[in-house]
């Protein structure tokens, strides 16, 4: 009788170490066409439109002067981003970014930030999702902007997820590839960002920022406007 073959060591492993790696590859894959995808705003209020926007620093500056709570839109948000990047672009961002538009989506209880580029003709977004928290104390009352849009699931608490590359959903920690573009464009936008800052009370809606400037008066509310 000759000798019965013996298997060969390792062989289960490489096996699986073969189907890990083709796996890895089909995943890489996905996610590079996922971000080669541009979001789609068909469900973002004032993502085509330009006009008939109030200006909102204004709103903002008679809002806290005269105590009066003020409700904007996303849709006017839109609309307010897309006439002022106009002017942006030729100046505070002039060589920093070069961005076709801004846009903002508002969930309850947070915001997406996207911005979309042009690369060789074909569009290309990146997002950020912010959060806003806030604390009282009796020095009065203290706002954080969280930049993450809480956790992919609620049974898993970690990581936060911090935007979206195209369609890819990002861990927060991958914002840091992006972060200087966010920067210019807060500081671009920084009388209007200050105002907000300055609000008692910070509110992200569906579709919608509340922003009280102080405390409710003896009727129990807020004029609003």
């Amino acid at each position: 009788m000759g000798d019965v073959p013996q298997p060969k060591r390792g062989g289960c492993f490489a096996t699986l170490f073969s189907y890990f790696l083709l796996l890895a590859a089909l995943g890489a894959g996905v996610a590079f066409w996922l971000m080669s995808k541009p979001q789609d705003f068909s469900d973002i209020g004032g993502a085509a439109e330009s006009q008939g926007s109030r200006d909102l620093a204004v709103v903002l500056r008679e809002s806290i002067d005269r105590d009066i709570k003020v409700t904007i839109s996303e849709r006017e948000l839109n609309q307010w981003l897309a006439k002022r990047l106009v002017v942006k672009q030729g100046g505070a961002l002039a060589d920093k970014v070069k961005l076709e538009r801004v846009l903002v989506r508002f969930e309850n209880d947070r915001a997406e930030l996207i911005l979309e580029r042009k690369i060789k003709g074909r569009p290309f977004t990146v997002s950020m999702y912010l959060q806003v928290q806030q604390t009282e104390s009796d020095k009065g009352v203290a706002t954080e902007i969280l930049l993450h849009g809480g956790p992919y699931h609620e049974q898993l608490p970690y990581p936060f997820m911090g935007g979206r590359f195209g369609r890819l959903p990002i861990p927060q920690g991958f914002l840091l590839l992006v972060m200087p573009s966010f920067r210019n464009l807060a500081a671009a936008f920084s009388e209007e960002l200050g105002l907000i800052e300055t609000m008692a009370r910070i509110r992200i809606e569906e579709n919608h920022l509340v922003l009280d400037p102080g405390v409710p008066d003896d009727a129990g509310g807020f004029e609003t406007f």
